[in-house]
């Protein structure tokens, strides 16, 4: 049985100019970069003042546990679950696991609708 740990906290998806005032040792901070955008995903209250554009209002939950690299399709089935329902999401994977962002105001109905999908809902 597929393990979802909620996550206390609201998180804000931003675009920052660089990097040199993120909190790399906050405890929620991913980063990516291309040649076009440097992104942020953190903790809203961990925003830093260098941010060029900011999406607040998100709330996370993760796969609970070590993910295996060999296995197929769970973020696909949660994904998919969650856009049938129309809740759409803000997919992180790390090495770990996957995190899954909704909007504040879908995130009781996506956590509802995967407990009721048989998935254990964890505090």
């Amino acid at each position: 049985m597929i393990q979802i740990k909620k996550i206390e906290h609201d998180f804000s998806i931003c675009k920052v100019a660089d990097y040199s005032l993120v909190n790399l040792d906050a405890p929620y901070c991913f980063t990516g970069m291309t040649d076009e955008e440097r992104s942020l995903v953190c903790i809203s209250a961990d925003v830093p003042a260098n941010t060029v554009e900011r999406d607040d209002g998100w709330k996370a939950f993760r796969i609970q546990g070590v993910l295996d690299f060999s296995l197929i399709g769970i973020l696909s089935k949660l994904s998919g679950l969650l856009a049938e329902n129309e809740i759409g999401i803000f997919a992180i994977s790390t090495y770990n696991t996957d995190y899954i962002l909704t909007k504040k105001e879908n995130y009781d109905k996506a956590l509802n609708l995967l407990s009721d999908s048989g998935y254990k809902i964890l505090d």
